[in-house]
This record gives structure tokens, sequence and C-alpha cells, in this order.
């Protein structure tokens, strides 16, 4: 009986000092900015998210019935002490992703391009290095569930991601596939890199032309773009990566734009006016997004119960997940007051 009661109680000390040791590991900041209460003002949310530790911030939101209203904290350029500006231009990374599925259903309508046919009948080059690139469609790739793997996931990518990014399909090649075609759920930017490439052999020119004059200019987006290259660099928010003193803002990866731009494109799509008649009903994709690359964190969202769009612009990241894990909880806040004041 003794050594029972001795047995229990060793027991009990070990779970009490295993339960102490995780304790120590819980990222208490995002447990703490969940429960802290919630602040009067979105000016407010984002003074306190600068204070957890990311360098600058945008924040746009447009509600219908109000002006559109930017709210900001922080640094564009931290080195230089430079506010965040809300007109900067910002990498949007895989929110771009919505442009792409946009400029797909266009092509759709207009029987250029088919979401039933296969991956193969547009680039047979790739039959046997994508395992049953034959029975994947483009509705599939547009949904992620083509079962293709992420480039992204593989290790040896980023070893040189800026330079490996000149030939990533490469990191996704003969490799075995993540499930059977249409039969689960992979996010996997290769499904985007291989649309983009079939969107410029059905067009026979580069999909940028076709996203520039089937949505871009429709909207008058005059503050959005395909690359670095096209834009002066001071225009650009610096994007930094925890640990790190570098300024990745040199590092083209793909899209950028204002927060206004995004707001703009994403209640065109939520509303339908990004659409020609026929359209909306081919879309296949989501209506919601967000991005992250080395320096740069999106979120893009529309929410219909408020009839508004909010987009979240942060500067940090890392790829852990603490840094995204927390923009997810201010941008959640930063909803929660936009509803408390309609409830007033």
């Amino acid at each position: 009986m003794i050594k029972n009661k001795k047995a229990k109680w060793t027991v009990r000390f070990l779970l009490l000092i295993g339960t102490t040791i995780s304790l120590f590991f819980v990222p208490w900041i995002l447990v703490y900015a969940w429960l802290v209460p919630l602040p009067n003002t979105i000016q407010e949310q984002v003074d306190e998210a600068i204070e957890y530790g990311f360098d600058g911030m945008i924040v746009y939101v447009d509600q219908a019935g109000t002006p559109p209203k930017h709210y900001t904290g922080g640094w564009k350029n931290r080195e230089n002490k430079t506010p965040a500006d809300p007109k900067s231009l910002f990498k949007i990374a895989s929110i771009s992703k919505l442009y792409t599925a946009v400029a797909a259903t266009k092509l759709a309508k207009e029987e250029c391009l088919s979401f039933d046919k296969s991956l193969t009948y547009y680039l047979p080059e790739l039959t046997g290095r994508i395992e049953n690139a034959n029975e994947i469609t483009i509705k599939m790739m547009i949904q992620h569930r083509s079962g293709i793997p992420n480039y992204t996931d593989n290790p040896a990518f980023w070893i040189d991601e800026e330079e490996n990014g000149k030939h990533a399909l490469d990191f996704a090649l003969d490799l075995p596939a993540s499930f059977k075609p249409n039969k689960g759920y992979e996010y996997s930017n290769t499904n985007y890199l291989l649309l983009r490439r079939i969107l410029d052999n059905v067009l026979g020119y580069n999909h940028h032309q076709y996203i520039k004059e089937k949505i871009l200019i429709p909207l008058k987006l005059k503050n959005t773009f395909f690359s670095i290259t096209e834009v002066n660099l001071n225009d650009v928010m610096s994007g930094y990566y925890v640990g790190y003193e570098n300024d990745f803002k040199a590092r083209d990866f793909g899209m950028l734009a204002t927060a206004e731009d995004v707001g703009i494109f994403l209640r065109a799509l939520n509303d339908g006016s990004v659409f020609q008649q026929g359209e909306q009903e081919l879309y296949p994709y989501e209506y919601n997004h967000g991005g992250l690359v080395i320096g740069y964190q999106s979120l893009a969202e529309y929410h219909k119960d408020m009839d508004a769009v909010v987009v979240q612009f942060i500067n940090t990241t890392d790829f852990e997940g603490y840094e995204w894990n927390l923009s997810e909880i201010i941008i959640n806040r930063i909803v929660k007051i936009i509803k408390n004041k309609n409830e007033l």
C-alpha cells in the first residue's frame, strides 16, 4: 500500500514537472494577444500589434456606407526610421492566386481553356515527371486537389530560394503524389506555378498582360504590379525576417500592390463586379486569401455580414508559424472592433 502511494506521488510529481516545463515553451505572447481586452479603435489595435514586435503594419478597411480608411503603425523602413506609409507597395505573395484564378475563369468562359482538361493536355512534357498528370484537371489544380507536391515544402529549395525560384518546378518533379487526384486537399504553390505556364501557352503571351487588360484596367488598379523590376524600390515597404537585420525588399517575389488596390480587387471579386456575364458561375476558387514570403505577410478578407473588406499588411515574418499566428489574431480582433461599432 505504501509503495502504491509512493508510486502515485512520484507520477504526480513528474507530471507537475512536465507541465511546468511545457508551460515554459508556450508562446505566451499569442495567448496574451488573444486574451487582452479589445481596444476601442482599429488604430489602438495596430499600435498594440507593433508592441508585440512587428516592424511595420498597414490596415485598409472598406465598409459599405463609410469611406475606406487606412491605419498604420511602425516602420516602412526600420533602419531609416521611416514611418509606415499607407500608399506603400507590398509583396502580396499568394494573394496573387486570386488574380490567376479569375484570369483562368475568364479564359474558360472564352473557351480558350477548359477546367476539365488534364495537365498533360496543356503540358505534355510533364508526362512521367508528375505522378497522375494525365488525370489531374485544371480545376483540381486551381482548388489544390491535384496531389502535386508543393515545391516550397522541399528543403532543398530554401538553400537559395531567390536563385532556385528561377527553376522552382524542379523541386516538385519526380516525387510521389500527396494523394490521388481529387481525393484530398493540400495547398501547393506548384499548382499555380503550372497554371501560370498554361495561361501563357494558351494566350501566346504573358498572362500578366491579360490580367492587366481584364482585371487591373477595368477596376482602375494603377498600383498593382507583377515584379519588383516594374516599380521604384523606394515605393516598396521594407521586409524583415525575425533574427536577421537584412531588408528583403529588393528580392523579387512576384506581385506587389497597395493595400487599397488589394481591397478594391477583393470587393470586386466578392460582389462579382470583376466578372463578365457567365463567369462567376464558373469561378472555382476562394474569395479571401493570405500571402507569405520572406519579409512580408498579408491577409485579405471580405466579411459579408458587415459588407466589409479588411486588408492587413505586416512586414515581419518567420516561417515557424509564430508571426503568422499572431497576425491572424490581430486581424480577427480588428474584425471584432468593426462588428462592435456596428452594434452600437
